[in-house]
């Protein structure tokens, strides 16, 4: 944060690694318009995209030590600082969109927000990151059953390694810039993403079928960093919640116009879009939250309160 003792007018600085034509950055650019126009010019945002200041994590760092005030990260790099996100990456957890929002927005996501305080890191509010599914080149997937045999490339996350292996599927963790050759070269047969970057990604130039399973919907964070958050007096500190509210409702509807627009082009391209039977994938995935449950049995109680919401 610069200060201009002048005028006496604070700027924040933002940086992430997404580009401009993103529904997330629209979401980030509403949230500086909300800001700028509630403290009247007074306290601003100075946006870097394109990942100009460092990968997600770098600029996470940043945050930490007050280099950057703000940034998104997705809420499974969180999971590395704040074991709580952990939970967002449970195949089906929410059962649709509207669950996954009563969720977030209430006290149980607010909660979740307030816990990386003591990293340094305080929550913000949530952004809509979509429901990833499976794309192939060669196989429609179906069932669960056609995954069988089939090397899907995941990110290196252990949760995303053990739901596409429980569905019988062989995941693949691999670099995402890598990933285009490698489908091309059927070093591996598909991934799994959203629609908004199944078609930045130029994957579905590759990739003929689209399956619309939705096992995930791992939310993005708007997060600032405690070392600016407490430089805020009182009034900025609303100032800047506020904006990120109202910026989190602007930037679902930027999310859905994105989809809605990623699924014309890939559907215009000849990619067979498949909606499956979702209660088979969702039967097949559960021993994914048994495992996890067993292993993190200090966060079963927030998995219980998601489903019981």
């Amino acid at each position: 944060m610069s200060c201009n003792q002048n005028t006496d007018k604070k700027v924040l600085y933002l940086a992430h690694t997404l580009p401009q034509t993103h529904p997330v950055h629209k979401g980030i650019v509403a949230f500086q318009e909300a800001l700028a126009k509630k403290s009247n010019g007074s306290l601003t945002i100075k946006i870097f995209p394109d990942g100009q200041l460092g990968s997600e994590r770098e600029v996470v760092e940043l945050l930490q030590i007050g280099s950057v005030a703000i940034t998104k990260v997705s809420a499974a790099t969180m999971s590395n600082f704040v074991p709580d996100y952990h939970v967002f990456g449970i195949p089906y957890l929410f059962r649709d969109k509207q669950h996954m929002f009563e969720t977030l927005e209430g006290p149980i996501g607010k909660a979740v927000l307030q816990k990386g305080e003591q990293f340094w890191l305080r929550g913000l509010s949530y952004y809509d990151a979509g429901s990833r599914s499976f794309y192939t080149a060669n196989k429609a997937i179906k069932t669960p059953e056609d995954l069988k045999g089939l090397k899907i490339r995941v990110m290196n996350n252990q949760m995303a390694i053990n739901m596409v292996n429980a569905l019988g599927g062989s995941a693949t963790p691999m670099a995402y810039g890598e990933l285009y050759t490698a489908i091309q070269q059927g070093v591996v047969d598909g991934a799994e993403n959203n629609p908004p970057s199944f078609v930045s990604s130029n994957h579905y130039e590759i990739s003929k079928y689209y399956t619309l399973d939705e096992h995930s919907a791992v939310p993005d964070v708007l997060l600032i960093g405690t070392k600016q958050w407490e430089k805020l007096s009182e009034v900025e500190k609303n100032w800047v919640q506020e904006a990120a509210n109202e910026s989190a409702q602007a930037q679902k509807q930027f999310w859905k116009a994105s989809v809605e627009e990623s699924m014309k082009i890939a559907k215009d391209a000849g990619v067979e879009i498949i909606i499956p039977e979702k209660s088979l994938f969702s039967e097949q995935s559960k021993s994914v939250l048994e495992a996890f449950q067993k292993e993190h049995p200090e966060l079963a109680d927030i998995v219980n309160k998601i489903k019981a919401n």
